[in-house]
């Protein structure tokens, strides 16, 4: 598995194959949008979906901290996918994230799905969490000083292959920011061609693909 590093704020930063932001230097794991037991919510509307997605996306989660074995972890919101998801718990995955919340300093972001803390999970929860040169927030601000870490807007691109193309999630960079990609298991994605990504990237970064294991950059043209 290997992570790219970049340099924003006069940082390094690691982005890692599986969706997590690494800060070495603070030892701080960050991931974005989890959406855990979207399936439930969306079982709840009639809309059928295999209930397993919040178990995938804390296997995923417990593969990013045996890997880097942060101190911090922070949770850049909708990291449940409405305001009764932490109640929907299953017993089992409520005591595997209680086990991660204590392990480490954990901090809940609050998002546009989960604007309240949540219920019967230890951390902290913040509107937005400011730590060294760095911003953690859940939606970018368009005019943010450097050093602004997001997520919300589930970054995807496609890239040409072998007669075909492929659509993966993605990191998108400039000086000034990163834009993290999905972490849960049922989320989809917005193209970064899409409006509402390329103006927060009006000069243009790069794109940083999740493969297996590496990630595949090429660059963003300016947006409009």
């Amino acid at each position: 598995m290997t992570a790219a590093p970049i340099h924003i704020a006069g940082e390094r930063l690691m982005l890692d194959p599986q969706g997590g932001l690494v800060w070495p230097a603070a030892g701080l794991l960050a991931v974005s949008d989890l959406h855990l037991e979207k399936g439930t919510a969306f079982a709840r509307r009639g809309m059928l979906l295999p209930p397993f997605d919040t178990q995938a996306t804390l296997d995923r989660l417990h593969g990013l901290l045996r890997r880097w074995r942060p101190s911090i972890v922070v949770a850049l919101g909708d990291s449940f996918h409405d305001r009764e998801g932490a109640e929907r718990l299953p017993a089992g995955e409520r005591e595997r994230l209680n086990q991660i919340t204590g392990n480490c300093r954990f901090v809940w972001v609050l998002g546009n799905h989960d604007p309240a803390p949540p219920f019967g999970v230890g951390g902290e929860s913040v509107a937005e969490f400011a730590a060294g040169p760095f911003t953690f927030r859940h939606e970018a601000v368009p005019n943010a000083a450097p050093g602004e870490i997001v997520g919300h807007h589930h970054p995807k691109a496609m890239v040409p292959t072998r007669g075909t193309s492929v659509s993966r999630p993605c990191f998108v960079s400039d000086a000034r920011r990163v834009m993290m990609p999905a972490f849960g298991a049922y989320t989809g994605g917005l193209d970064v061609r899409d409006p509402a990504i390329a103006r927060l990237f009006p000069r243009g970064g790069r794109v940083f693909l999740l493969g297996k294991d590496r990630l595949y950059s090429f660059a963003m043209a300016p947006g409009r």
